[in-house]
């Protein structure tokens, strides 16, 4: 294997040249084949290492089969498996025989699953054995039409329900490359939990191309460089980081199975990770347990560690100085490896604080801002110079502005560029709420300051982002409550009714309308309860609020939730409204 310090720019795919990530792919598979792609661990245990040329083998043996089934250019298939190599080996084999991935997020309920799945219509399902089982056993299954399902790790005397073996989804020969045109269909990713208005965003083969483009740009990868899975590849942050961009540069991915602290921990230097993506709940957690264990060093070591840190905080202030920091605070560098690089993170807000507290111990974050609709990232902070308390500044071929600023500067992000998704898959109304004159109105608000850094301030649109980097929109959970005792309500994000020009404390409450003579009852709050409890946790809601007059709705009887919360705002302020559940 190449040594980490080889030139990135000598061995990188040029991506300038491919016009589909099949393309892109099947050249890397070629070029890197010596090289490993892939070492899948769970806890102690290593199950394989994967050269690219065996990521070849396994991956058109699968494409095979699956051709030989019937699956040809643009046929839709959906993978919902958790953290491991069978991810990407299935979603090559259905790039290289010009398919359309549907990457279905596995924590989801298997009511959403099926929804999503039969929603995009997918004719290929590639999952785990415990997921299809519990998809055949929601309401609507016999109306779900796939017609080949493949699952994997199913025990031998198991009831597939019509599916087939991952170990017998198998072909011999060489299965045909179907080539695609950049602005074909890529994938089809869905940016929302999904029990009201599937969202989903038709991304193309020029979407990804070009933001691989920008990102590599940035933060190269190359062979001897390797990459800690720790978020499923269906979220959009590794689909790109831990996928496509180590893939076209020859890098190797560590995929671990677990997300066990102890095990995490042992990854980085069992492996000498380069680069890691974390949502910043995990990073959360990350902070905590090193700041306990610099707690707990005794007196004198933690003095001295500590004027360690204030002097690598003063020789970084402005630049990032990794080999400084590494030998000033070797025993916390050495625990991550030696060789971290830079920690990516997205998909939510993230305290600058935290952020902040990493830098000082010259480990960088790379904080960046991005949506599904925008295929990953649209902002990152490449350290020239280091600012906590924004998302970094749009990357390369990036066009953003600030629609209708206030006298603060703060008003809705905008962005223009060619990884803007190509519309939602047969919602041509939202599409055309959501792209205007070729500009993706982001919902979110922000500002940038003097030298070009972007800060966000909150939501102009009605939803939440989890820490977790989970987009959770009121409109979707709401069938959750269907049925309760109440003349109508409504479920809304807090920070929509009351703007508070903060990414912090995002909640869902509940808005209740009472018949006449209805008051708010424990028997009610109970069966709110016993809904809520239903909810993925991210999903649940954690107050409520009364309203003693009728909902304003349309001529076609829809809520009309801005004309609502507008109504809400100006007759109560959030303090006295709100009250917990």
């Amino acid at each position: 294997m190449m040594s980490s310090k080889s030139n990135p720019k000598v061995v990188m795919i040029d991506l300038s040249r491919q016009e589909s990530l099949g393309s892109a792919l099947r050249e890397a598979l070629d070029k890197f084949s010596d090289e490993i792609c892939l070492i899948e661990a769970d806890r102690e245990r290593e199950n394989h290492r994967l050269t690219y040329r065996q990521f070849k083998e396994m991956s058109l043996s699968l494409a095979g089969f699956l051709q030989a089934r019937g699956f040809k250019a643009d046929s839709r298939a959906a993978i919902i498996m958790t953290n491991q190599s069978r991810w990407p080996i299935s979603a090559y084999a259905i790039f290289h025989s010009g398919g359309v991935l549907v990457p279905l997020d596995y924590k989801l309920t298997a009511s959403e699953q099926a929804a999503l799945i039969r929603h995009c219509m997918a004719e290929v399902l590639i999952t785990e054995y415990h997921i299809w089982r519990e998809i055949t056993q929601t309401a609507d299954f016999e109306s779900l039409n796939i017609g080949t399902v493949i699952v994997t790790d199913a025990p031998k005397k198991a009831d597939l329900k019509g599916a087939l073996r991952w170990e017998d989804a198998r072909s011999e020969g060489e299965p045909a490359f179907i080539p695609r045109k950049r602005s074909d269909w890529a994938c089809i990713v869905y940016s929302s939990g999904t029990g009201g208005r599937p969202k989903g965003c038709i991304l193309t083969h020029d979407n990804y191309l070009e933001q691989c483009s920008s990102l590599t740009a940035l933060y190269p990868f190359w062979p001897g460089v390797r990459y800690l899975s720790i978020l499923p590849t269906n979220h959009a942050i590794d689909f790109m980081v831990g996928f496509i961009g180590p893939f076209v540069c020859g890098a190797s991915v560590v995929h671990l199975r677990t997300l066990r602290p102890e095990f995490v921990r042992e990854a980085f230097p069992k492996y000498r990770i380069t680069y890691v993506a974390l949502v910043p709940l995990i990073l959360k957690n990350l902070q905590a347990g090193l700041e306990q264990r610099f707690a707990d060093l005794p007196p004198l070591r933690r003095f001295i560690f500590n004027r360690l840190v204030d002097l690598n905080k003063a020789l970084t202030r402005k630049r990032p100085n990794l080999n400084l920091s590494r030998k000033l605070l070797k025993p916390v560098h050495a625990a991550f490896g030696g060789e971290l690089t830079a920690v990516f993170t997205g998909g939510a807000f993230s305290d600058p604080k935290m952020l902040q507290f990493f830098y000082d111990l010259g480990i960088q974050v790379g904080n960046g801002y991005g949506l599904t609709e925008a295929g990953t990232a649209i902002t990152l902070n490449d350290f020239n110079p280091f600012r906590a308390d924004t998302v970094g500044k749009p990357l390369p071929g990036m066009e953003v502005k600030i629609l209708n600023p206030d006298a603060d500067g703060i008003g809705q992000v905008a962005v223009r560029s060619r990884t803007i998704m190509s519309h939602y898959l047969d919602d041509p109304e939202l599409t055309a709420e959501t792209i205007v004159d070729g500009w993706l109105l982001t919902g979110d608000l922000g500002r940038f300051d003097s030298i070009g850094h972007l800060q966000l301030f909150g939501r102009v649109k009605n939803m939440i982002v989890t820490e977790e980097g989970k987009n959770v929109y009121p409109e979707d959970i709401e069938s959750a409550f269907e049925g309760i005792p109440v003349k109508e309500f409504c479920v809304f994000a807090a920070n929509y009714i009351w703007p508070e020009r903060s990414m912090l404390g995002e909640k869902l409450i509940i808005v209740l309308n009472f018949e006449p003579g209805q008051e708010f009852t424990e028997a009610l709050r109970d069966q709110l309860n016993s809904r809520n409890s239903r909810l993925l946790n991210f999903k649940r809601i954690s107050g409520y609020v009364t309203l003693d007059s009728d909902f304003p709705r349309t001529a076609s009887m829809k809520i009309k939730r801005y004309a609502l919360a507008e109504e809400i705002r100006q007759k109560f302020d959030r303090q006295s409204a709100l009250k917990e559940l």
